[in-house]
């Protein structure tokens, strides 16, 4: 039996984890908190995923919440321009329902599950002189890092040919929240993205918490712009009260839905910011051994098209798929850079390219194609089907070329 370790208890390690596990691997984790330690702490993240990335949690029976949790039926696209004014409105469905579970929730009771399934856990951070030791010992034939903060990130050096910036290209304000009411031009749980050029983006996402259905209001603001009120961590409180002025200000037809709005608990906020980077796959540790990054410790995104949960998801499908066709080979530094290039060239390239497009200031083209799509739905529809496959935009979102055939294809339907 082939022996795994993972170091990190997120989207990525942990459906991977359980997925070997289901195919008979020996498997360990080593997370960094318990369970109880992660429900009782602040909100990771937000997320919303859809139908790909879902399918491959199902695959093993990993939708715990898929009962509970809002089904999302679509994107509603506003641009506020001027500032305050709803300029454009896009209602793109999806074919497929996307949901969203907090991660506490989620990663408390997937590390439960994975113990239950038979895998081993230890409850212990672990630093680069750490992981150094545990791939020397030969106590595993695989190490794969998927824990995207901390220390073990500077691991795996930055790959500057597929890394565009240097610099965060927005802060991060996060807070879960009961009593929003529903969008009054499409009642039905969907992902909210308001725009407004050259400031930020306002994100609304129904989601599921500890103490059920709720929205995660998401403010995304460019650094040192007059929306950049987050440096700090705030007092819960106070972090609420910028959001909703940010919204009243900016975004008014979120706000005028927030009039009874609470957060969810007193750890319902998080703020911060980070560099999108691509790194290289391979650790080299100073032993000699090695270890093979995933997810966002690899392939770290901005939020800004809501992808983060999704490209794990799908790394740790491609790994797995990887491993169980590796069969008994050596897991070796070649092994390990082409099992990052298969999951790149088949999710992590496109998702990069476009999400970096979207933080900066929309070309001509892609400015045509979200004015058409404001009054015909199968493009609506088309751009909203893309959260799910961002592959597709490449065909038709991501060149003048391509965008021009296709609403001239459109346009004569």
């Amino acid at each position: 039996m082939r022996r795994i370790l993972i170091v990190g208890a997120g989207q990525s390690g942990l459906q991977l984890g359980l997925s070997l596990l289901a195919e008979g691997y020996e498997v360990t984790i080593m997370s960094a908190r318990t369970p109880d330690e992660i429900r009782r702490g602040w909100v990771m993240s937000t997320q919303a995923m859809f139908n790909d990335a879902l399918q491959t949690e199902r695959a093993y029976g990993l939708n715990l919440w898929e009962d509970e949790t809002p089904r999302i039926e679509g994107l509603h696209v506003s641009l506020s321009a001027p500032p305050g004014e709803r300029a454009l409105s896009i209602l793109g469905p999806i074919d497929a329902y996307a949901q969203s579970t907090d991660q506490r929730v989620k990663m408390a009771a997937w590390l439960e599950l994975f113990e239950e399934r038979g895998g081993t856990i230890h409850y212990q951070g672990v630093t680069t002189s750490d992981l150094d030791g545990l791939t020397t010992l030969g106590r595993y034939d695989l190490t794969v890092v998927a824990a995207g903060k901390g220390d073990l990130v500077s691991a795996f050096d930055r790959d500057p040919s597929r890394s565009v910036y240097t610099a965060p290209q927005r802060g991060l304000a996060v807070a879960y929240v009961h009593g929003l009411e529903l969008d009054p031009m499409w009642p039905v749980p969907n992902v909210g993205f308001n725009a407004v050029p050259g400031l930020g983006e306002l994100f609304v996402i129904p989601s599921y918490t500890l103490s059920g259905p709720c929205d995660i209001l998401f403010w995304e603001t460019i650094p040192d712009g007059p929306m950049d009120l987050f440096k700090d961590r705030l007092d819960p409180a106070e972090h609420l009260k910028i959001t909703l002025d940010l919204a009243r200000q900016y975004t008014p037809w979120v706000y005028e839905r927030a009039a009874n709005v609470e957060l969810t608990d007193g750890r319902a906020t998080l703020s911060g910011r980070y560099t999108p980077t691509v790194r290289r796959p391979v650790a080299e540790l100073p032993s000699g051994g090695l270890a093979l990054g995933m997810a966002d410790v690899v392939v770290a995104n901005d939020p800004i098209t809501g992808q983060g949960s999704n490209t794990a998801a799908k790394c740790a499908d491609s790994y797995l798929r990887s491993i169980l066709a590796h069969g008994n080979q050596p897991f070796d530094r070649a092994w390990m850079e082409q099992t990052f290039e298969l999951f790149w060239e088949g999710a992590g390239r496109a998702v990069t390219e476009w999400t970096n497009a979207m933080l900066q200031p929309l070309p001509e083209h892609v400015q045509q194609i979200l004015g058409a799509a404001s009054a015909n739905p199968t493009i609506a529809r088309r751009f909203g089907n893309g959260f799910s496959d961002p592959n597709d935009f490449q065909h038709w979102f991501m060149a003048p070329d391509k965008a021009a055939s296709y609403l001239a294809s459109v346009a004569v339907e």
